[in-house]
């Protein structure tokens, strides 16, 4: 998280940069997806679950009301997500929110897009963009980057 003596308009101007969930995670662990309902694309390669959709992966949670998964061109596994219409991700104690999300699996890395809010702790920023590394376990904050540093309270 930013510090106390961080510059803020310099955060607002290049973005921010803080950590992000309570561990890197490890790309090689299953992903899992539930939702109300399923539509399978034999000829893309593609599954489009709707409805309550929830995808865990080790720690990770992603949840949107739609998410469209594209799998490796062998069947063999996923290679990216896309979700939309309000995304939340929540990792550890962090929690993001977004318009909407694309996950490449392989990469490790998580893009979120439209009217970014990420909440840790009692801290939080905006921005209309959050790039998560996951392999890594940071995020990069850009566009419009906001937030409202808290002085420490003094010990008694």
């Amino acid at each position: 998280m930013l510090g106390a003596g961080a510059n803020f308009a310099s955060a607002q101007a290049q973005g921010a940069q803080v950590a992000f969930g309570s561990s890197p995670q490890d790309g090689d662990l299953p992903v899992e997806v539930t939702a109300d309902q399923l539509s399978v694309d034999q000829n893309d390669g593609t599954a489009i679950f709707t409805g309550g959709v929830v995808i865990a992966q080790g720690e990770m949670r992603l949840s949107a009301p739609w998410v469209k998964v594209h799998y490796l061109d062998d069947q063999s596994g996923i290679e990216k997500l896309e979700a939309k219409q309000g995304v939340t991700l929540v990792s550890g104690e962090d929690a993001a929110e977004s318009s909407r999300a694309d996950y490449n699996v392989e990469t490790g890395i998580i893009t979120m897009v439209g009217d970014v809010l990420l909440v840790q702790g009692q801290s939080a920023i905006t921005g209309d963009n959050m790039f998560v590394d996951t392999v890594a376990g940071t995020a990069r904050m850009t566009g419009r980057v906001k937030t409202v540093l808290q002085p420490q309270a003094e010990q008694q």
